[in-house]
């Protein structure tokens, strides 16, 4: 569909519209969940997006952000939500781009700034129809993809293993219990960006971060956010789980909220949420093989079953230091 003539006269004209008759467009990224593109137009550089049509909220989402976080997202250009069409600012390269693995103090000022994003994001978001998450729904959202995903015929690339299926039904009291850990914390429902890594973060002129890549997002319990800032980080920084470093990037998030609840209970119940937040990992790939091709599922249809199965695997950060 990208690359069809009629699709890039639209394209230039919602351009056109917003910065002028483009000097030149050009493809950075065409995946089956989405294709960006690099623009050039009255000497000023930007970005156009547009997603599958399960990850189609991002422009509505961006536009509120831009209104009640300015500080925290880079700026709309101009939004089509009925297109599902986004011009952002190029603000440069990324913080993975410019710092390669970055440090434990940059990414505890990533997941700082997300959970103060997300805090400022709690009303402004209700209502865009992102997918909702709620702790309470989770063992259901579970059981349901288990028997969704293990019904599929033998050889269907999405299909769940049958003996990762008994394991996960197995599991489902255990899912129960994280979500009443998490429930019991009584946070507000929030943003989830989803896909939170130094790759989707970049350095505004004024040396604040600024987030982009909204098409993974759903609503949830905000500390299941963190799930993938901290399994990055430790990849990337090459942790053991155990590592004191990753419960200092988590600290910088959970005190965000520590207004609300003690830090103590805060970090008690994280482990819990991190395995609730597999369950949005779950959700946005399940969104996007919804509309692949049969080619395209071939090679990326078994991504939400993967992800359901690692519920199945231990927290990425170990036992929690003493405060202090």
């Amino acid at each position: 569909m990208w690359a069809t003539e009629e699709f890039r006269a639209e394209l230039c004209a919602f351009l056109s519209a917003a910065v002028g008759v483009p000097d030149h467009v050009e493809v950075v990224a065409h995946r089956p969940w989405s294709a960006v593109w690099r623009v050039r137009a009255a000497g000023r550089s930007s970005y156009a997006k547009q997603n599958c049509p399960g990850q189609a909220h991002e422009p509505r989402l961006m536009t509120v952000l831009a209104r009640v976080a300015p500080e925290r997202v880079v700026p709309v250009l101009a939004a089509d939500a009925d297109r599902d069409l986004l011009l952002t600012a190029d603000l440069g390269p990324t913080v993975h781009a410019r710092e390669g693995a970055a440090n434990p103090a940059t990414w505890a000022r990533i997941a700082a700034d997300a959970a103060l994003l997300q805090r400022r994001a709690v009303d402004a978001v209700a209502d865009l129809g992102l997918t909702v998450l709620a702790p309470a729904d989770a063992t259901t959202y579970v059981a349901d993809a288990v028997g969704r995903l293990a019904a599929l015929a033998p050889g269907d690339p999405r299909r769940l293993a049958p003996e990762v299926a008994v394991l996960l039904e197995a599991l489902l009291p255990t899912v129960e219990r994280w979500a009443d850990e998490v429930e019991d914390l009584d946070l507000p429902l929030t943003l989830l960006h989803n896909d939170l890594h130094a790759g989707n973060v970049v350095r505004a002129p004024d040396g604040g971060l600024r987030f982009f890549d909204f098409g993974d997002a759903v609503l949830g319990a905000p500390l299941a956010g963190l799930l993938v800032p901290l399994a990055t980080a430790r990849q990337a920084l090459d942790l053991p789980a155990d590592d004191p470093a990753l419960w200092r990037i988590a600290d910088a998030a959970l005190e965000v909220w520590s207004d609300l609840v003690p830090l103590d209970a805060l970090r008690a119940a994280l482990p819990a949420a991190l395995q609730l937040g597999r369950l949005a990992r779950v959700e946005s790939w399940r969104r996007c093989v919804a509309t692949m091709t049969p080619d395209e599922r071939a090679d990326l249809g078994s991504a939400p079953a993967a992800w359901l199965a690692t519920l199945l695997d231990p927290a990425p950060l170990g036992r929690a230091a003493p405060l202090g």
